[in-house]
């Protein structure tokens, strides 16, 4: 017995709807608006958020949480926009990405490094007060 597919989002949200299905805020929301990364419809000062608007806030949490800059968000999304086909989108998502792992990379090892060292210390200093006698306090 498969699982039933998760349930398509209606075709139009208001703001709250929006963030509550994302998982942030309206403030978050309103700030990527300011960003220029989505562009809700507006029905007089009401903000309408449509499927392509969740979809895009979903890849730019994602670029976000992968360690993107909403710089490098907005150049995904805009090639997005300008190829239909998808290549030059996916060339620059994988430069990036490779960048992006070769960082990580670098940062995983000056942290195994650290923490080598640190441990260490924690070795040195419990054998330095397991092996060293009590001294009595001065009076």
């Amino acid at each position: 017995m498969s699982a039933a597919p998760a349930p398509e989002p209606p075709q139009l949200l208001g703001i709250q709807e929006a963030a509550t299905l994302l998982g942030v805020t309206m403030r978050t929301l309103r700030f990527y608006e300011d960003k220029g990364l989505i562009a809700p419809q507006r029905v007089g000062t009401t903000r309408i958020y449509s499927r392509r608007e969740v979809g895009r806030m979903q890849l730019i949490l994602r670029g976000k949480r992968l360690g993107f800059s909403i710089r490098e968000i907005k150049e995904f999304l805009d090639l997005y926009d300008v190829d239909p086909e998808h290549h030059e989108q996916v060339r620059a998502l994988k430069s990036k990405v490779g960048e992006r792992i070769a960082d990580l990379r670098k940062q995983k090892r000056a942290i195994d490094q650290t923490l080598e060292e640190l441990l260490s210390i924690e070795r040195q200093a419990l054998a330095w007060l397991e092996g060293s006698p009590l001294r009595p306090v001065d009076d």
